[in-house]
């Protein structure tokens, strides 16, 4: 289906919007960011798993919702529009945009005055060069005792042929960096914990 025909169905409530993670992903998700006062999210695209972590954080949270989102052949940014319905949908904290990639949006103002984050949900685009700028750029900006969570970063049961470009580094890399440890797995999503 194409960006305007199935935007104009999201906009008739005939589609839902595009969610990227699987039921079990987002379960995990909520689990971890529960109660949490900042949470990001990197890759928010039509902001569906956004919506499940804004119900579950802290009611005086904030999430810092982060992605390009590129004018499209009409000059907006389709994407952006669902996101910011879906986000509205949901009363808990308040929501702060950054239209950048992660690595960008990690060294502007809003972000670095806020750091270091209790929650940390990184899905973006899957090649090895985003991951590892996403990765270096937000690592050090996640709080003793707080959660980074790194989709595609394992192979999935549901999916297990899906391996994209970021798979080996997220493996020999992320999931291996002695900043962290590893509390829960779900799908292709790997939980870890700050070390102190």
């Amino acid at each position: 289906m194409s960006a305007l025909l199935h935007f104009i169905k999201w906009r008739l409530r005939l589609a839902p919007a595009d969610v990227w993670t699987t039921e079990a992903e987002r379960e995990c998700l909520v689990r971890h960011a529960a109660g949490k006062l900042k949470v990001v999210e990197v890759g928010v695209w039509h902001g569906g798993t956004s919506r499940v972590l804004r119900r579950a954080m802290a009611s005086g949270g904030t999430l810092f919702a982060i992605d390009p989102y590129e004018p499209g052949r009409l000059g907006i940014s389709l994407p952006l529009i669902v996101a910011r319905g879906e986000l509205r949908r949901i009363r808990n904290g308040r929501v702060v945009w950054v239209r950048a990639s992660g690595h960008a949006a990690a060294r502007c103002e809003p972000i670095r005055s806020a750091a270091p984050f209790d929650f940390v949900l990184l899905d973006p685009p899957q090649t090895e060069r985003i991951v590892r700028a996403e990765w270096d750029a937000w690592a050090p900006l996640v709080a003793p005792d707080g959660i980074v969570a790194v989709h595609d970063s394992r192979v999935s049961e549901e999916a297990p042929s899906f391996r994209p470009d970021s798979l080996d580094y997220a493996q020999r890399v992320v999931r291996r960096d002695a900043r962290f440890e590893i509390v829960e797995e779900a799908g292709s999503m790997t939980v870890m914990r700050r070390r102190r």
